[in-house]
Formats: C-alpha cells, structure tokens, sequence
C-alpha cells in the first residue's frame, strides 16, 4: 500500500466540521460508518450541521433524536436508517432525478463544504477509488471545499471514473472493516418468480438491461438463464448479475456504448459481488450523470427498463417515493431509464410490482393515495407487470389502461377496481379497433 500520506484518528478527523456546514455522507456500501459514529460524538458542540446523501447502509447515528438541533437530514434520496428523521422536523427530502444531483452540487444550489467519502488504498500511482459508488459521490468531491476519506482496505478498486488523488484528502483515517452486504436473492418468493419469468419472455436475445433495486431485479436476472449476449447498462447491480456474468449470458456484445463491459453508477451486494468488480475491467463505474443520460441510455439496442413501485393508479400513474405524504424512497433514476429505454430501438420500458402489499391491500389502485408522489407520469409508462401477467398500455386511453391493469390485479381485487371503472368510466365499450 502506498504510505505517502498522514492518516489521523476518526475523532481529529472530523474536527474539521463545524456548525452550519454543509456534508456529503457517501453512500450505498460506500457508507463512511466509522467517520459518522465519530462525528456523532460532537453532537453537543455542533448546531445545524446539514447533512445530504443518497442512500446509505447501516447505522446513522446523526439520524437519532438526540442529534435534533445539531444535524438536519436531507435526504436526496430516503433510505431505511434516515426515515423516521425525514418526516419528522429533524430532516426533508429533496425530490431530484439521480442524473441531476450532480448539478445541485456544480451550480452552488447546494454547495458542499465536506465531502465524507469512503475509499480503496491508493494505487502505486497515488489514486485511491470511489469503489462501490462512484453515483454522485464523483460531482461531490469535485466541489467540496474539504474531503475527509475513509480509506478502508477492504474496499474495491473499480474502473471508470471514479478515481481520486490521495493528494486531494484533507484529512484520512485507515480502516479494515467489511463493507455491507445485502442479499436480494434470499428473500424471493413464488410471486417474485412469476413476476421475473413474465419478464424474461419479454427480454430478447441482445437486449441491454437496466435493473432496479430489490427482489424482483433478481428474479428477472434467474429467470434469464437461457438467454444470449445480454448487455448492461444500469444505475445499479448486484449479484445476481456476476451470476449470469460468469454464465456467459451477459457478455455485453452488442451494446453501442461501452461495449463488452458492464456499465454502472453503483453497486450493492454481497461479497461476490464486491471481490468480482475489484480491479475487473470488465465492469466500468461512471457518476450518474453520465450513466443515467437518456442521450446514452437510447443509444444502446433494445433497452429493458426495469423498475418497481409503491402503486400504481388505473390510468397509469407510478407512484415509487413515497406512502401517501409519508416520504419512503425517492425519484432516483427510475425515470432516466423509464424514458430511455422508451427511445431506444425496440426498447421496452417495464415496471414490475407485486399485485398486493404484504397486508393484503391491491398495489392497483382507482387514485393514488392523497400526498402520493408521482414519479412516472402515465405517459411513460409502457408495460405493467404483476405475478398475474402483462399489461401494455402504450397508446391505449385512461378507460382502455384501466380495464387492462384490473386484468393483472390479485383476483380478489378485481372486483373492486371493476367497480371503481364504471363509476369512473361509465359502460361505454370502445368500438374501434
């Protein structure tokens, strides 16, 4: 390991944060844990510290109760640990496109004072990597006025353009810790499986994929086994794809942008995923900026958007950030992609959701809930996929979108909505072709 550097304890590192700042926590398994727990301890002498980021793992100790009036939450994009905090007074949420944070950061909209970052050993050369998240973690600490890095040894090199001087560190600490891991595949059920077999039969040979996060993203990834020279370009992977990977089903063949290589903004998995993209030039990080462009999304062939959702209403509209006013997830990059895979040749943008939530309740539903988030207009979206089947609603009225969602509701649903069509729609049957 290059040793031409000074490494400080946690706790002198974070001394250079001060009251009224502005801090970017990175995120994902980039999460600079140790660094958070030590600036936790200067709650009491720190007041309206501001905190952004996107998603991030683990503990938040500056999320607490006990942090009120020393750090405000705002959150870019709502992850489990910084929840509670967003609704409550002790943070926001800013709705923002994952493509557009970068600007936030590079036209002083929000300024950061102090990049927080976490990054592999430097190289022979001096250049340490944003590893796991490159995302928006790249923009961040172009602008930062300070960086504090969390230099860990068990952090991934990765390729792309996510790599930072030692010399741009204002201040360093050394750890040797595993990052997080997360296991999507272990939680998968029968309905997960149908929903990934109805999606695979509309993956074409050399199709480039674009997954979301969670469960379904890896059942749609098992059920692709028997298929050829798929490509990828995504905001984010996980494990699922290094399977198909070493299987010789992904080989990224056919993409126009970056052929033969894997294409993303960040990742999240388990160990195999993070031992697979160390030093692999076969997987290229970029900020997502750059990856979720729609100019660059489009130029690949066949783009298969995959996405999720918290409901859907029967005309179409997607609701993914949030439960009612209750602010959940955010917008991320799901309209990126939605979008450019709608612009790409046969493109076909998916969005794939249960049919029920886990109380029973239809996630296909006459209004979205009051408060709701819409995060792809119904104009965007293409095909609607449940464990019930596939509805296209392209081209298709509200009346005809309506009763073409009611057919991929749970069964015990369908009544329901049918009632809620006529009392929308009327009995009118479309008489044209």
């Amino acid at each position: 390991m290059n040793k031409e550097f000074k490494s400080v304890s946690p706790d002198e590192a974070v001394q250079l944060v001060t009251s009224h700042q502005r801090i970017f926590v990175h995120g994902s398994a980039a999460t600079p844990t140790i660094l958070l727990n030590a600036l936790s301890k200067r709650k009491e002498e720190l007041e309206n510290v501001e905190i952004v980021s996107i998603t991030t793992l683990g503990d938040m100790p500056l999320a607490d109760e006990s942090c009120k009036g020393s750090f405000y939450i705002n959150s870019l994009f709502v992850s489990e640990n910084v929840r509670k905090a967003v609704n409550s007074e002790r943070g926001g949420y800013v709705p923002i496109f994952l493509s557009e944070i970068g600007r936030l950061f590079r036209k002083n909209i929000l300024p950061i004072d102090i990049a927080m970052i976490q990054v592999s050993p430097p190289d022979r050369h001096g250049y340490c990597s944003l590893g796991t998240s490159v995302d928006v973690a790249r923009p961040a600490v172009e602008t930062a006025k300070f960086i504090i890095a969390q230099i860990n040894q068990q952090m991934p090199r990765t390729m792309g353009d996510g790599q930072v001087h030692v010399s741009k560190f204002d201040r360093i600490i050394e750890v040797d810790e595993p990052l997080p891991q997360v296991d999507y595949s272990a939680k998968l059920d029968e309905a997960d499986y149908k929903i990934g077999k109805f999606v695979a039969e509309m993956v074409d040979d050399g199709s480039t994929l674009q997954l979301g996060i969670g469960g379904i993203p890896d059942a749609v990834l098992q059920s692709l086994q028997n298929h050829k020279d798929l490509g990828i370009h995504t905001e984010m992977f996980s494990d699922g794809v290094i399977d198909l990977m070493n299987k010789g089903v992904i080989t990224n063949k056919f993409k126009k942008k970056h052929p033969g290589k894997v294409v993303s903004s960040f990742v999240i998995g388990t160990k195999k995923v993070y031992d697979s993209i160390h030093d692999n030039p076969a997987y290229s990080f970029h900020e997502a900026a750059y990856v979720n462009d729609t100019a660059i999304i489009r130029k690949n062939p066949k783009v298969i958007s995959i996405n999720s959702c918290v409901e859907i209403d029967l005309t179409g509209q997607v609701c993914a950030d949030s439960i009612g006013s209750y602010h959940y997830s955010g917008v991320g990059g799901q309209m990126d992609f939605m979008r450019g895979a709608a612009l790409s040749e046969d493109g076909k943008p998916i969005m794939a959701l249960r049919a029920g939530t886990k109380k029973g309740k239809s996630k296909i539903v006459p209004f979205l809930k009051e408060g709701a988030g819409v995060v792809t207009t119904r104009a965007h979206v293409h095909y609607v996929v449940t464990e019930y089947g596939a509805a296209y609603l392209y081209g298709k009225n509200l009346r005809q979108r309506a009763h073409e969602l009611k057919k991929i509701a749970a069964p015990e649903h369908q009544e329901e909505l049918d009632k809620a069509i006529h009392e929308r729609f009327g009995n009118f049957v479309y008489p044209f072709r």
